[in-house]
């Protein structure tokens, strides 16, 4: 009795002594917190990783992460009554010692699985005290977690040469595919490597590791995991170490605060490989400083399925992200200036504005092209993407009021200067990033209202109002009727798509944003430091770029007609006044020209057919023309007129020397 009183009594001071010991000196986890950062697309598939601390490739794992066939030929080879001892296996401790006395020196260790993983989260020399740790250490491990944790930890930190460690980071490195999608003779591999992680690299040792990996094979056959015909079907080993991962980079940059583990995108992994693969193709076309962005919207959610925020490359400034860039995005506003004014029943498809010389105040804009197209449609306005007819529009709408508009669906554009916006924000006077001006042409595509676009998977989008669905669609409706560049394909009818080009000033940026029924997309191509790429525009640049991304996805079919505008009392003409009236631009009242010369008169305003004459006198000139040549007859004063088809009449004087 007192015998048992005195067991239970040690038994006790061992236990008390025991648990002070755990509480004081709890495993160090660190290291298996450290991890790797891992971008996933919505399906779970690895897009980019970054590197834990240290810049250790560490990717944390589970035994749902690798095939049942892994965790038997790991068990098999390492040990085997690992589901059964509690961290700590007597009968391979007492074989490692007989076979050490016996042969003079270490031939085996006798660690467990669990006793791995504590040598792997405190690493420490090959002694006797680091042994009584390591034995410590696997009880404290056994009794806080279960096997299959254990297991995690194991696979998570097992060191595969270099950098490397664990089997996610390693099947990645040595085969560019999960662990999941690995054969046996890839499998058993990573199950011999760890014993010597360097001397078995197989890119570098091939025949070690060959030999290492025959002996877990001839192990696997032992224990019954594979036959005979499996082993002989095993293939060659990696000769070479592969890049990890590294898709939509600037999405991984962007949460890499130094922090670790899996997030979750909305992306797709196979379209944005084959968008990263387009873009690289269309960039050996491009200056070699020039960089690239495109963005791929869901119309459905506002998530993005696919995301290139740039190149790399430091000539490119390829750690720019480029979807995040302030820039001006030239005309590529003009639909939702347009869409606005239908919106508010300013004005409609068929409402009439001049193109022609005008100036409002001190700013005088100048159509691309340099030409004016004379009296016309805002729907051929702003399909042919005249700039003064814009600005016509801004004029009336107001430019305060479209940046305001602007805000209110959550889009902070940025003006180039202090005070009220101005009208030159008609044409792109003002700063823009690819993802706000994707967001903004998206309520093009349906409902007509704006989100910043979410990647984050379970992220909702916060959506705001900015146009009717009529509006948006009467837009969407003239832009579909958009010309398709020489040497790409013609539209499908019904159109698929709809889209807008833009060029901003001095040609240092160059945009295509474009709508189908079922995605929104925005290509931006430039220099990241907003030097000027001397005559490129963003119909030659982007536009061929964003038809070939649409061609990426699958047939989104017809775009969504349009609803029709509720009445308004919308202005049949506008911009009427200044812009319409017709005067003579050239030669001014007043101008002299020399002797011999010939004279362009060029008129403005007014309806054609005009009539010039000199003196009285008609001149031969063509009916749609608003300009005819005069030859002097020799010098003196001269009064030139041109008159259109109501009767309204412009005069100048001039003097030839």
């Amino acid at each position: 009795m007192r015998r048992t009183a005195a067991l239970l009594v040690a038994l006790g001071l061992v236990a008390g002594v025991a648990f002070a010991l755990d509480r004081a000196f709890p495993p160090d986890l660190s290291r298996a917190r450290s991890l790797s950062l891992e971008l996933l697309d919505r399906d779970g598939a690895l897009l980019a990783v970054r590197p834990a601390e240290g810049g250790v490739w560490r990717m944390r794992t589970t035994v749902a992460d690798v095939p049942p066939l892994f965790l038997e030929m790991l068990i098999a080879r390492e040990d085997r009554r690992f589901r059964l001892h509690p961290g700590v296996d007597p009968l391979a401790l007492t074989r490692a010692a007989l076979q050490a006395i016996r042969h003079g020196r270490v031939v085996s260790g006798g660690s467990t699985l669990t006793m791995q993983v504590a040598r792997l989260l405190e690493p420490r020399p090959r002694t006797l005290g680091a042994k009584a740790i390591e034995i410590f250490r696997a009880l404290q491990l056994e009794a806080r977690f279960t096997k299959d944790e254990i297991l995690a930890l194991w696979l998570t930190l097992a060191p595969y040469g270099g950098n490397l460690e664990g089997v996610r980071a390693a099947s990645h490195a040595f085969f560019g595919r999960p662990p999941a999608a690995l054969d046996a003779g890839e499998l058993a591999l990573l199950v011999a490597l760890p014993q010597r992680p360097s001397a078995l690299r197989p890119d570098r040792h091939p025949d070690r590791a060959g030999r290492a990996r025959a002996r877990v094979l001839a192990i696997a056959q032992g224990a019954g995991l594979l036959s005979e015909a499996e082993i002989r079907a095993v293939g060659p080993l990696p000769e070479t170490r592969l890049a990890m991962p590294a898709r939509a980079r600037h999405l991984a940059a962007r949460v890499a605060d130094g922090s670790g583990g899996r997030i979750a995108t909305t992306l797709e992994a196979p379209l944005q490989a084959a968008l990263e693969r387009l873009a690289a193709e269309a960039a050996t076309e491009f200056d070699p400083r020039a960089n690239l962005a495109v963005l791929v919207l869901r119309n459905a959610d506002h998530s993005v399925a696919a995301a290139l925020c740039g190149l790399p490359g430091e000539s490119r400034a390829g750690a720019l992200d480029l979807c995040r860039a302030v820039r001006s995005p030239g005309s590529a506003l003009k639909p939702l200036l347009f869409a606005l004014a239908f919106d508010g029943g300013l004005l409609r498809p068929d409402t009439r504005i001049a193109d022609l010389p005008h100036r409002f105040g001190g700013y005088a804009p100048e159509n691309f092209a340099r030409g004016f197209a004379g009296d016309l449609t805002a729907r051929d306005a702003l399909r042919l993407s005249l700039n003064v007819p814009a600005v016509v529009v801004a004029d009336a709408f107001g430019p305060l009021a479209f940046v305001a508009a602007l805000k209110t669906a959550g889009i902070a554009p940025r003006l180039p200067a202090a005070g009220a916006p101005g009208l030159p924000v008609a044409l792109g006077g003002l700063g823009v990033t690819l993802e706000e001006l994707v967001a903004l042409t998206a309520a093009l595509a349906a409902d007509g209202r704006v989100a910043a676009p979410v990647w984050r998977d379970g992220e909702r989008a916060s959506l705001h109002p900015f146009v009717s669905p009529a509006a948006a669609g009467a837009v969407r409706a003239i832009l579909a009727a958009s010309p398709v560049p020489p040497g790409l394909a013609p539209q499908a009818s019904p159109p698929r798509y709809a889209w807008k080009t833009g060029t901003s000033w001095g040609h240092r940026d160059a945009w295509a944003v474009g709508v189908s029924a079922t995605h929104t997309i925005g290509v931006w191509v430039g220099r990241p430091d907003g030097t000027p790429l001397p005559g490129e525009t963003g119909r030659r640049l982007a536009l061929p770029l964003l038809l070939r991304a649409f061609a990426l996805l699958p047939d989104p079919g017809p775009l969504p007609p349009a609803q029709p505008l509720p009445p308004a009392p919308a202005l049949a003409r506008l911009g009427a006044g200044e812009a319409d009236r017709l005067r003579l631009v050239f030669p001014p009242s007043g101008a002299q020209v020399a002797r011999g010369q010939a004279v362009t008169l060029r008129a403005a305003g007014g309806q054609r057919p005009l009539t010039f004459l000199v003196d009285g006198a008609p001149l031969p000139s063509e009916r749609h023309r608003r300009d005819a040549l005069w030859l002097p007859a020799g010098p003196g004063a001269y009064r030139v007129t041109v008159i259109d088809s109501s009767g309204v009449a412009a005069s100048a004087e001039i003097r030839v020397r």
